[in-house]
């Protein structure tokens, strides 16, 4: 429990007092520390695990170079391009078990590709002047990044931020001795989908693939889980994945903020990854409730699912646009992928009756879908709604196709 150890990653020249602060309060509780400096002008107080030569020369380049650039962000890209690859070399070689990165805007720039750079499960901590900040685009994010406001600490330390600080000792510390991180023993399945009363596949699903051995891991499509989503799919982390909560691809098109990446849909294929694909609530456009609506969209009825997110419905002719992306995106898979088009609706609120009920908009859909994907990719049409048991039945039977013909792997 006590032989853990904390990178710890900042800028020593200008923030040495603060980043030993840290230091000292993890090993205090018992940790290790291997410290990284990442400054580029200065020199620290005392010498560092991980010069900053080691960082730019990690870049393939070097201090000199950075400081020749006469730019400090060409610099701190340098700084930033070799701090990940470090990061990524020594945690494989177990050298450290959880990282802490301490920054304003530029150290803070760095820490988001650091915690890239390394994989779901191991402990990400940043303190950063910015946190939360709108400057930060959710796509720079890792799947399981943590921030903390480095509050009233820009220079030197004082009684607030240490505060910030001490917390963040603690939490990353205590993260890398109770964290569970993926084994990889067990096959996994990535599942996009919402809440149950817009899509209920899952309940049916998930039961049913575990009881054939595979975990079920299932991403909320509200943006940053679709971000999480596509990290694991990048990695090749999915035996299979289920694609049927695609509303970020239309929200990306729309540009809300509540995405999924520019490569929403593209990183299973990349991967060589099965794809089984189904366009759940490709109809609606959800925005953030703060976002201010876009003028082409503002003469549609939006209703407030909360004080976090609102929705509208597509028209017609976006309808079509979201099934040739969608074409478009799976076209370059290296692995199987399948589309199901459940031909009687594709989330619960656009059955007769519900509020998204648009026939004439939704046959505009159909009729795209059946004219957009060509082969390899394989289009099937269900006489279904999505939450009907027919959707999953049919979802299981090529599903189990795959495993036997071992097009899915069941185990690793």
């Amino acid at each position: 429990m006590t032989g853990k150890t904390i990178l710890v990653v900042g800028t020593y020249d200008t923030k040495n007092d603060e980043l030993e602060f840290i230091a000292g309060r993890i090993e205090a509780m018992g940790g290790g520390v291997l410290a990284m400096d990442i400054s580029v002008l200065g020199d620290p107080k005392n010498s560092t695990d991980i010069s900053k030569h080691d960082v730019a020369e990690a870049a393939e380049s070097s201090i000199q170079a950075a400081i020749d650039s006469g730019d400090e962000n060409t610099a701190m890209q340098i700084m930033a391009r070799g701090a990940s690859a470090l990061a990524s070399t020594l945690f494989k070689e177990g050298k450290f078990d959880g990282v802490v990165i301490l920054g304003g805007t530029m150290g803070t720039d760095l820490a988001l590709d650091v915690c890239r750079a390394l994989p779901i499960g191991v402990p990400k901590y940043v303190v950063s002047t910015v946190s939360f900040s709108p400057l930060i685009p959710p796509e720079r994010l890792s799947a399981d990044i943590q921030m903390i406001l480095w509050a009233g600490g820009l220079y030197g330390l004082n009684s607030l931020c240490k505060s910030s600080l001490s917390q963040a000792a603690g939490a990353v510390l205590g993260a890398a001795r109770a964290v569970q991180p993926p084994d990889g023993k067990t096959p996994i399945i990535g599942m996009t989908a919402l809440g149950t009363s817009c899509l209920r596949y899952q309940k049916i699903l998930k039961p049913e693939l575990e009881q054939r051995g595979f975990e079920v891991a299932i991403f909320h499509a509200t943006g940053m889980g679709g971000m999480a989503f596509e990290s694991v799919a990048a990695e090749g982390g999915f035996a299979c994945v289920m694609d049927f909560a695609l509303p970020e691809l239309g929200n990306l098109l729309a540009g809300s903020v509540v995405n999924g990446g520019a490569d929403r849909m593209l990183n299973a294929g990349r991967s060589g990854t099965p794809q089984l694909v189904a366009p759940g609530c490709l109809d609606l456009i959800d925005f953030a409730g703060w976002q201010e609506i876009p003028q082409r969209y503002q003469d549609r009825p939006f209703h407030a699912h909360n004080r976090l997110i609102k929705s509208s419905g597509l028209n017609w002719q976006e309808r079509r646009e979201t099934a040739q992306e969608m074409a478009k995106r799976l076209a370059s898979s290296q692995a199987p992928a399948r589309v199901l088009m459940p031909n009687q609706g594709i989330e619960e609120w656009d059955r007769e009756g519900g509020v998204a009920h648009d026939p004439d908009a939704f046959a505009e859909f159909l009729d795209e879908m059946r004219k957009a994907f060509k082969e390899p990719v394989v289009y099937e049409e269900l006489d279904c709604h999505i939450n009907d048991d027919i959707f999953a039945t049919r979802v299981l039977e090529i599903f189990d196709g795959w495993v036997s013909d071992g097009t899915v792997k069941a185990s690793q």
